[in-house]
């Protein structure tokens, strides 16, 4: 049985890709989320390429008893796939799992956080 604590979950969803150390950054966000917050059930997800895909993984998370899905588009810029697929996926997700509440972000490189991490560490390579 989940802890109260534990039913909620982040999902960090990405493209994917044939390669496989494309995936490693993605992993190192979920490893670091988990290594911040033990507490929080945290998975990665991709539209292709790689697995596992999004519904796999919600059903790996609802399997253990979560109830609220945060999902993550790690995405830097939003083209089609976060402004067409993931809302569509999300949507048969929500059909597949009444019981279940999902909450889609915003794409990643949309949070004023990240624009200025990127920012800083452009400005740390000057000489």
């Amino acid at each position: 049985m989940t802890s109260p604590s534990r039913q909620q979950g982040i999902i960090l969803f990405a493209h994917g890709s044939r390669d496989a150390l494309w995936r490693l950054p993605i992993e190192a966000v979920a490893q670091r989320i988990q290594t911040v917050s033990p507490q929080t059930d945290v998975a990665c997800a991709y539209l292709e390429l790689t697995a596992p895909d999004l519904p796999t993984t919600a059903a790996m998370m609802i399997a253990r008893g979560i109830q609220h899905i945060v999902i993550v588009p790690m995405f830097l810029g939003v083209g089609r796939h976060a402004r067409e697929d993931l809302p569509v996926l999300v949507q048969q997700l929500q059909k597949d799992h009444a019981d279940v509440q999902f909450d889609l972000r915003r794409a990643i490189g949309e949070e004023p956080q990240l624009t200025q991490a990127m920012a800083n560490i452009a400005l740390a390579s000057l000489p």
